[in-house]
């Protein structure tokens, strides 16, 4: 009877130890792919941003492709400029982090983005994919995602990015929302200073219980943008994020949003398209100019603002303010190919990369083909932070009963 009953305590320890194992083992993998999951129940797209950690060096070329949007797009979201032919074939060196513009999504009730499709290659696996995307996609995920697809030569696959909209308002205020994975070593307090956000402000905007982060969460950060809601602009709406920049107008003009301040400023972007229009009708000034007359009382200024385009037409309008100082004089310069501002991409492209895995999405056109690929089980991805909560739980618990049962 004694035996029987050490038998029966012996296997019970064993069970629970066991148990205890398998939670140890979902939780790490749940905290590792862990990021934010924005509800949703509408069909409007909003614009976001991708961290991207490049794995390996590309061509800015061969980076657009991947994310499948335009090389031009890019350099807007990173401003660079001036954008010629051959940015294109600009090597971006390992190491380095772009900010990848995406348009966010509502698919099955979760807000992802999942304009990036990728072609198979005979030599890729799904760790390989994921490993081109700098860990902004995990290889279980695009499993998920792409119930029913082999991965055999030729065949293509939709790559879910994460992605948040919020509304694009962060504290009352325009915001656009980049997805950022976590580096090892970092903390949520050394990613809100590097962001100029604050701690609280991440704990809010990503639902974290506590302020702690490990490498390869993907944290959602509000980064502060300029919108044209209240710029009476004519059919037409835009929202740009602090330090990048955006073309209208059949790219005729560019939209800054500098980081010294959140006030939209559109000027004629200087690039090879034919523009009409660009000066204000009855003056001398293009969109952009502003003409200055020193008076006792101070300063007057007259300015040629951007309000729209319309059929082809470029729709503008002039602006009288007063002033008790006047205004410093601010103009825009040139720059070389690929110069992005700080913090992103210090270094411009330098030497040409070695033989790099495979990477060849699909173009936009056969994109618009995988619509019905969209059925990532997010149910899936609720359950295991349910059942993480719970193993936490009996982290906790089964060491108690385990006493108790032995006493």
């Amino acid at each position: 009877m004694m035996r029987n009953n050490v038998q029966q305590q012996q296997q019970f320890k064993d069970s629970a130890l066991k148990m205890i194992s398998l939670c140890s083992l979902i939780i790490v993998g749940v905290v590792e792919t862990k990021s934010t999951i924005e509800p949703c129940n509408s069909s409007q797209a909003c614009p976001s941003l991708l961290s991207y950690l490049l794995p390996w060096d590309s061509m800015l070329s061969e980076i657009a492709t991947r994310f499948n949007v335009n090389v031009s797009d890019i350099m807007a979201a990173n401003s660079a400029f001036p954008i010629t032919a051959s940015c294109g074939n600009e090597i971006v060196r390992a190491g380095s982090t772009v900010k990848i513009p995406a348009t966010c999504q509502c698919v099955d009730g979760i807000r992802r983005s999942v304009s990036a499709v990728y072609r198979v290659k005979a030599s890729d696996t799904l760790e390989s994919i994921s490993e081109g995307y700098g860990g902004l996609v995990t290889a279980d995920q695009i499993r998920s995602f792409n119930k029913g697809v082999p991965l055999v030569d030729g065949d293509v696959v939709v790559i879910p990015l994460p992605c948040s909209c919020m509304k694009n308002q962060n504290n009352g205020e325009s915001a656009v929302y980049m997805s950022y994975v976590v580096q090892k070593g970092e903390t949520l307090g050394s990613v809100a200073a590097y962001f100029g956000t604050t701690v609280s402000d991440l704990e809010f905007v990503n639902g974290l219980g506590q302020p702690t982060v490990l490498p390869g969460d993907i944290l959602s950060i509000p980064i502060p943008a300029c919108s044209s809601a209240t710029l009476n602009w004519y059919n037409e709406s835009l929202i740009v994020p602090n330090g990048s920049y955006a073309l209208t107008a059949t790219n005729c003009i560019k939209c800054t949003c500098a980081p010294q301040g959140l006030k939209m400023q559109c000027f004629p972007s200087g690039m090879d398209v034919p523009c009409y229009n660009l000066r204000c009708k009855g003056s001398n000034l293009a969109i952009g100019d502003e003409h200055l007359e020193y008076s006792n009382a101070g300063c007057n200024v007259t300015q040629c603002v951007y309000r729209g385009h319309r059929g082809g037409k470029i729709l503008s309008s002039l602006i009288n303010s007063s002033y008790l100082q006047c205004p410093d004089n601010k103009s825009s310069s040139g720059a070389t190919c690929w110069q992005p501002s700080a913090p992103y991409l210090a270094d411009p492209f330098v030497l040409s990369p070695g033989p790099s895995p495979s990477l060849f999405p699909l173009p936009v056109s056969e994109a618009a083909l995988m619509t019905h690929a969209y059925n990532y089980d997010y149910d899936h991805e609720r359950r295991l932070h349910l059942f993480s909560l719970i193993c936490r739980m009996l982290h906790l618990l089964f060491p108690m009963l385990l006493l108790c049962f032995l006493i």
